[in-house]
Protein backbone atom coordinates (compact mmCIF):
# COMPACT_ATOMS: atom_id res chain seq x y z
CA UNK A 1 0.00 0.00 0.00
CA UNK A 2 1.38 3.74 -0.81
CA UNK A 3 2.67 4.97 2.40
CA UNK A 4 0.69 8.04 2.64
CA UNK A 5 -2.50 5.96 2.37
CA UNK A 6 -1.20 3.37 4.79
CA UNK A 7 -1.07 6.68 7.26
CA UNK A 8 -4.55 6.86 6.64
CA UNK A 9 -5.31 3.83 7.31
CA UNK A 10 -3.48 4.04 10.65
CA UNK A 11 -5.22 6.79 11.71
CA UNK A 12 -8.65 5.08 11.15
CA UNK A 13 -7.33 2.90 13.22
CA UNK A 14 -5.61 4.96 16.10
CA UNK A 15 -2.99 3.19 16.22
CA UNK A 16 0.22 4.86 15.40
CA UNK A 17 1.15 6.64 11.99
CA UNK A 18 4.47 5.04 10.35
CA UNK A 19 5.18 7.61 7.82
CA UNK A 20 7.58 5.74 5.47
CA UNK A 21 9.27 7.24 2.43
CA UNK A 22 7.57 5.75 -0.79
CA UNK A 23 10.06 4.90 -3.59
CA UNK A 24 9.89 5.23 -6.95
CA UNK A 25 8.78 1.25 -7.61
CA UNK A 26 6.31 1.12 -4.48
CA UNK A 27 3.30 2.08 -6.17
CA UNK A 28 1.43 0.71 -9.20
CA UNK A 29 2.47 2.82 -12.53
CA UNK A 30 -0.44 4.73 -13.76
CA UNK A 31 -1.52 3.88 -17.53
CA UNK A 32 -4.55 3.00 -19.59
CA UNK A 33 -5.19 2.45 -23.12
CA UNK A 34 -7.77 5.56 -22.96
CA UNK A 35 -4.66 7.68 -22.21
CA UNK A 36 -2.86 9.24 -18.82
CA UNK A 37 -4.54 8.32 -15.36
CA UNK A 38 -3.69 9.68 -11.81
CA UNK A 39 -3.35 7.68 -8.86
CA UNK A 40 -1.27 8.19 -5.49
CA UNK A 41 -2.20 11.75 -5.28
CA UNK A 42 -0.48 13.75 -2.59
CA UNK A 43 -1.29 17.25 -3.12
CA UNK A 44 -3.80 19.93 -4.54
CA UNK A 45 -3.21 23.34 -5.34
CA UNK A 46 -5.13 26.39 -7.36
CA UNK A 47 -2.71 28.85 -8.63
CA UNK A 48 -4.23 32.31 -7.86
CA UNK A 49 -3.28 33.73 -11.48
CA UNK A 50 -5.76 31.53 -13.47
CA UNK A 51 -7.44 29.23 -11.01
CA UNK A 52 -5.52 26.22 -13.00
CA UNK A 53 -5.72 22.97 -10.81
CA UNK A 54 -2.53 21.24 -10.27
CA UNK A 55 -2.68 17.95 -8.80
CA UNK A 56 0.69 16.25 -7.40
CA UNK A 57 1.28 12.48 -7.63
CA UNK A 58 3.54 9.73 -7.36
CA UNK A 59 4.53 10.01 -10.75
CA UNK A 60 4.62 13.89 -11.77
CA UNK A 61 2.43 16.91 -10.78
CA UNK A 62 -0.72 16.88 -13.70
CA UNK A 63 -3.33 19.63 -14.52
CA UNK A 64 -6.63 19.27 -16.55
CA UNK A 65 -6.44 20.19 -20.16
CA UNK A 66 -9.40 21.83 -22.30
CA UNK A 67 -11.32 18.64 -22.01
CA UNK A 68 -10.67 17.81 -18.26
CA UNK A 69 -7.97 14.78 -19.24
CA UNK A 70 -4.91 15.04 -17.03
CA UNK A 71 -2.09 16.40 -18.55
CA UNK A 72 2.11 16.47 -17.04
CA UNK A 73 3.23 20.04 -16.56
CA UNK A 74 6.93 20.19 -17.48
CA UNK A 75 8.60 16.80 -17.90
CA UNK A 76 9.21 15.72 -14.31
CA UNK A 77 7.71 12.14 -13.51
CA UNK A 78 9.24 12.39 -9.82
CA UNK A 79 7.41 11.69 -6.75
CA UNK A 80 5.73 14.63 -5.47
CA UNK A 81 4.96 14.34 -1.50
CA UNK A 82 4.48 17.36 0.03
CA UNK A 83 3.23 20.06 -2.27
CA UNK A 84 1.84 23.78 -1.85
CA UNK A 85 0.97 26.92 -3.64
CA UNK A 86 2.52 29.68 -2.32
CA UNK A 87 1.46 32.51 -4.84
CA UNK A 88 0.78 32.97 -8.72
CA UNK A 89 2.38 30.24 -10.37
CA UNK A 90 4.66 29.77 -6.99
CA UNK A 91 4.92 26.46 -5.51
CA UNK A 92 6.82 24.18 -3.10
CA UNK A 93 6.94 20.63 -3.09
CA UNK A 94 9.45 17.70 -1.70
CA UNK A 95 9.35 14.03 -2.65
CA UNK A 96 11.61 11.90 -4.46
CA UNK A 97 13.53 11.52 -7.72
CA UNK A 98 12.53 8.72 -10.05
CA UNK A 99 16.15 7.51 -9.44
CA UNK A 100 15.53 7.54 -5.41
CA UNK A 101 16.61 9.24 -2.90
CA UNK A 102 14.87 12.28 -1.66
CA UNK A 103 14.57 15.97 -3.36
CA UNK A 104 14.27 17.93 0.40
CA UNK A 105 12.54 21.38 -0.65
CA UNK A 106 12.17 22.38 -4.08
CA UNK A 107 10.33 25.07 -5.60
CA UNK A 108 8.95 26.15 -9.17
CA UNK A 109 7.94 29.89 -10.15
CA UNK A 110 6.76 28.52 -13.52
CA UNK A 111 3.55 26.57 -12.31
CA UNK A 112 5.70 23.30 -11.95
CA UNK A 113 7.36 23.67 -15.54
CA UNK A 114 10.45 23.75 -14.05
CA UNK A 115 12.06 22.76 -10.23
CA UNK A 116 14.73 24.46 -8.06
CA UNK A 117 16.41 22.10 -5.25
CA UNK A 118 16.13 25.02 -2.13
CA UNK A 119 17.58 22.85 0.33
CA UNK A 120 18.19 19.54 1.85
CA UNK A 121 18.49 17.63 -0.69
CA UNK A 122 18.72 13.89 -0.41
CA UNK A 123 18.91 14.51 3.42
CA UNK A 124 14.77 14.97 3.82
CA UNK A 125 11.24 14.03 2.33
CA UNK A 126 8.65 16.52 3.74
CA UNK A 127 4.66 14.30 3.31
CA UNK A 128 3.25 17.98 4.66
CA UNK A 129 3.56 21.49 3.74
CA UNK A 130 2.06 24.52 3.92
CA UNK A 131 2.68 28.39 3.10
CA UNK A 132 1.49 31.29 5.27
CA UNK A 133 3.02 34.01 6.98
CA UNK A 134 5.77 34.17 4.46
CA UNK A 135 7.29 31.08 6.13
CA UNK A 136 7.38 27.64 4.81
CA UNK A 137 6.24 24.92 6.96
CA UNK A 138 7.20 21.28 6.65
CA UNK A 139 7.06 17.96 8.29
CA UNK A 140 10.00 16.16 7.83
CA UNK A 141 8.73 12.42 7.73
CA UNK A 142 12.73 11.34 7.34
CA UNK A 143 13.34 12.80 10.75
CA UNK A 144 9.66 13.15 11.87
CA UNK A 145 10.23 16.55 13.09
CA UNK A 146 7.90 19.79 12.32
CA UNK A 147 10.70 22.68 10.53
CA UNK A 148 10.05 25.82 9.52
CA UNK A 149 12.13 28.25 7.28
CA UNK A 150 11.68 32.05 6.25
CA UNK A 151 13.70 31.61 2.69
CA UNK A 152 13.51 27.57 1.95
CA UNK A 153 16.80 27.68 2.99
CA UNK A 154 17.52 27.74 6.47
CA UNK A 155 15.68 25.51 8.62
CA UNK A 156 14.35 25.87 12.31
CA UNK A 157 13.80 22.73 14.40
CA UNK A 158 10.30 21.77 15.92
CA UNK A 159 8.94 19.61 17.78
CA UNK A 160 9.15 15.62 17.32
CA UNK A 161 5.66 14.40 16.11
CA UNK A 162 4.19 11.41 14.10
CA UNK A 163 1.73 13.08 12.26
CA UNK A 164 0.10 12.88 8.82
CA UNK A 165 -0.69 16.43 7.74
CA UNK A 166 -0.19 20.05 8.79
CA UNK A 167 -2.16 23.38 8.79
CA UNK A 168 -1.17 26.90 9.94
CA UNK A 169 -3.48 29.43 10.97
CA UNK A 170 -4.21 32.41 8.38
CA UNK A 171 -4.16 34.56 11.49
CA UNK A 172 -1.68 33.71 14.33
CA UNK A 173 1.94 32.41 12.13
CA UNK A 174 2.56 30.37 15.80
CA UNK A 175 -0.66 28.21 15.73
CA UNK A 176 -0.18 25.06 14.06
CA UNK A 177 -2.42 22.11 13.94
CA UNK A 178 -1.26 18.49 12.58
CA UNK A 179 -3.10 15.42 12.29
CA UNK A 180 -2.02 12.28 14.89
CA UNK A 181 -3.29 8.84 15.41
CA UNK A 182 -5.10 10.00 18.90
CA UNK A 183 -6.45 13.49 17.03
CA UNK A 184 -5.82 16.78 16.01
CA UNK A 185 -2.60 18.15 17.74
CA UNK A 186 -2.35 21.47 18.53
CA UNK A 187 0.40 23.77 18.73
CA UNK A 188 0.85 27.70 19.82
CA UNK A 189 4.18 28.34 19.66
CA UNK A 190 5.37 27.92 16.06
CA UNK A 191 5.56 23.79 15.87
CA UNK A 192 8.15 23.83 19.01
CA UNK A 193 5.94 21.62 21.20
CA UNK A 194 2.51 19.90 20.66
CA UNK A 195 -0.22 19.24 22.74
CA UNK A 196 -1.31 15.90 22.49
CA UNK A 197 -4.05 15.27 19.97
CA UNK A 198 -7.55 15.40 20.69
CA UNK A 199 -10.45 14.29 19.44
CA UNK A 200 -12.04 13.93 16.28
CA UNK A 201 -9.67 11.65 14.72
CA UNK A 202 -8.56 13.38 10.78
CA UNK A 203 -6.77 12.59 7.97
CA UNK A 204 -5.65 15.86 6.41
CA UNK A 205 -6.68 19.84 7.60
CA UNK A 206 -7.12 22.96 5.36
CA UNK A 207 -7.17 26.31 6.86
CA UNK A 208 -7.78 29.10 4.20
CA UNK A 209 -9.69 31.57 7.04
CA UNK A 210 -9.78 32.23 10.46
CA UNK A 211 -13.54 30.82 10.54
CA UNK A 212 -12.73 27.91 8.14
CA UNK A 213 -11.00 25.13 9.29
CA UNK A 214 -11.62 21.99 7.51
CA UNK A 215 -10.63 18.70 8.26
CA UNK A 216 -11.66 15.11 6.44
CA UNK A 217 -11.70 11.78 8.53
CA UNK A 218 -10.50 8.72 6.98
CA UNK A 219 -13.88 7.54 5.79
CA UNK A 220 -14.11 11.20 3.74
CA UNK A 221 -16.70 12.97 6.21
CA UNK A 222 -15.90 16.73 5.31
CA UNK A 223 -15.86 18.60 8.98
CA UNK A 224 -15.80 22.22 9.53
CA UNK A 225 -14.57 24.24 12.60
CA UNK A 226 -15.15 28.09 12.87
CA UNK A 227 -13.29 28.39 16.51
CA UNK A 228 -9.97 27.34 15.13
CA UNK A 229 -10.27 23.17 16.20
CA UNK A 230 -11.99 23.49 19.31
CA UNK A 231 -15.39 22.04 17.92
CA UNK A 232 -16.20 20.79 14.79
CA UNK A 233 -19.33 20.52 12.99
CA UNK A 234 -20.32 17.94 9.95
CA UNK A 235 -20.32 20.08 6.37
CA UNK A 236 -20.61 17.15 3.68
CA UNK A 237 -19.46 14.39 2.59
CA UNK A 238 -16.23 13.79 -0.61
CA UNK A 239 -17.45 11.19 -2.78
CA UNK A 240 -15.20 8.29 -3.61
CA UNK A 241 -14.09 6.92 0.45
CA UNK A 242 -10.99 7.45 1.86
CA UNK A 243 -9.09 10.71 0.94
CA UNK A 244 -5.75 11.16 -0.03
CA UNK A 245 -5.63 15.20 0.12
CA UNK A 246 -7.72 18.23 1.07
CA UNK A 247 -6.74 21.91 0.38
CA UNK A 248 -9.71 24.66 1.15
CA UNK A 249 -8.55 27.93 -0.71
CA UNK A 250 -10.78 29.57 0.00
CA UNK A 251 -13.83 29.95 2.91
CA UNK A 252 -16.40 27.98 1.30
CA UNK A 253 -14.59 26.85 -2.09
CA UNK A 254 -12.71 23.27 -1.37
CA UNK A 255 -10.28 20.70 -3.15
CA UNK A 256 -10.28 16.88 -2.12
CA UNK A 257 -8.81 13.66 -3.58
CA UNK A 258 -10.27 10.31 -2.81
CA UNK A 259 -9.75 6.72 -4.40
CA UNK A 260 -12.04 7.64 -6.96
CA UNK A 261 -11.40 11.39 -8.16
CA UNK A 262 -10.28 14.57 -7.75
CA UNK A 263 -13.20 16.79 -6.05
CA UNK A 264 -14.44 20.35 -5.94
CA UNK A 265 -17.02 21.83 -3.77
CA UNK A 266 -17.79 26.41 -4.07
CA UNK A 267 -20.46 25.75 -1.29
CA UNK A 268 -18.52 25.01 2.15
CA UNK A 269 -18.40 21.03 1.35
CA UNK A 270 -22.31 20.48 0.89
CA UNK A 271 -22.09 19.62 -2.80
CA UNK A 272 -19.09 18.59 -5.11
CA UNK A 273 -18.22 18.24 -8.53
CA UNK A 274 -15.65 16.15 -9.84
CA UNK A 275 -12.38 17.48 -11.47
CA UNK A 276 -10.27 14.52 -12.32
CA UNK A 277 -10.61 10.97 -12.80
CA UNK A 278 -8.59 8.71 -10.43
CA UNK A 279 -7.22 5.14 -11.21
CA UNK A 280 -7.53 2.99 -8.11
CA UNK A 281 -4.65 2.35 -6.39
CA UNK A 282 -2.98 -1.06 -6.13
CA UNK A 283 -2.04 -3.37 -3.09
CA UNK A 284 1.32 -1.79 -2.18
Amino acid sequence: MNPRLAAVAATAAAITLTLTACSADDADKAASASGVTVSHIHGLGLDPSDQRLYVATHEGVYTPDAKGKPTLVGDSKDDFMGFTVAGAKTFYASGHPTTGGNKGLIKSTDAGKTWESLSLSGESDFHALDHAHATVYGYDSTSGLLRTSKDGTTWKNGASIQALDIAVSPKDPGLLLATTAEGVARSTDGGKTFAAGKQPVMAFLSWPAQNALYGVDTAGALHRSTDGGSTWKRAGTVPGGQPQALTAVGAEHILAATQTGVYESKDGGTTFIRRLDVEASGGH
